[in-house]
């Protein structure tokens, strides 16, 4: 059976950066990665409606400075009137890692073209009660419309209060997946409804990336002028 790999996983060290950028002692490493996860949750649970698809964390060697960089739709929401949410949210943060924060808020372009705020849209209908039918469709025209060359989103779970689970989806466009100069952004969410959680999942194309950014694999180290002659080749001389 073919199995799928996570679009945005299998392009890190490609085109997409890590999420958390930072390096640490061995016996380090855990807690630190605790502590990232604990500043995710911090920032979702406190501005998740501000449509906040990605958090990366960037640290310093030693101990040092921890800096936030918060991807969102809706930037000011966050930072608030003169600062005032960007100072709270500083201190909250400080709290958690017991280090200095510095914190950069990124105003994401085209929501509509986040898959990670479109599934995260979609799970936050499907906990209306909305027809998932109608969710879905609806969905996928306002990503193609926005310029989107392919959309698939999926949904699992007890879709309409029916008694078994099973899985819907709507899709248009191509999605070339083993591509890597592709593109495509990957988003999940998961809405918790009376007859259970659903899962959503999005992918989105956006288009080929330029051709200067392609990896065309690993580059041979040049030979070294040692001085002595080499044989001819044939043909040569």
């Amino acid at each position: 059976m073919g199995q799928k790999v996570r679009p945005t996983g299998f392009r890190v060290g490609v085109y997409d950066n890590w999420r958390s950028r930072w390096y640490a002692r061995k016996k380090e490493y855990g807690a630190l990665l605790v502590e990232d996860q604990k500043i995710r949750d911090a920032v979702k649970n406190e501005y998740g409606f501000a449509g906040v698809p990605r958090v990366d964390i960037e640290r310093k060697t030693e101990g040092g400075e921890v800096t936030v960089i918060i991807r969102t739709a809706r930037p000011g929401v966050i930072i608030g009137r003169k600062g005032a949410k960007v100072d709270k949210l500083k201190d909250d943060l400080a709290r958690i890692t017991d280090k200095k924060v510095d914190l950069k808020i990124q105003e994401v372009d085209r929501p509509e073209l986040d898959a990670q705020l479109v599934a995260e849209g979609v799970a936050e209908q499907l906990k209306k009660r909305m027809s998932f039918r109608r969710v879905l469709k609806k969905s996928l025209e306002l990503t193609m419309g926005a310029g989107a060359l392919g959309c698939k989103i999926q949904t699992s779970g007890r879709l309409g209060g029916h008694d078994m689970a099973r899985s819907e989806s709507v899709h248009e466009g191509s999605i070339p997946l083993q591509t890597l100069r592709a593109d495509i952004d990957y988003g999940f969410a998961l809405a918790i409804t009376t007859h259970g959680a659903i899962g959503v999942k999005c992918w989105i194309y956006r288009g080929m990336l330029a051709d200067e950014k392609k990896n065309t694999g690993p580059r041979l180290a040049e030979p070294r002028n040692t001085g002595e002659s080499r044989p001819a080749k044939y043909g040569e001389g």
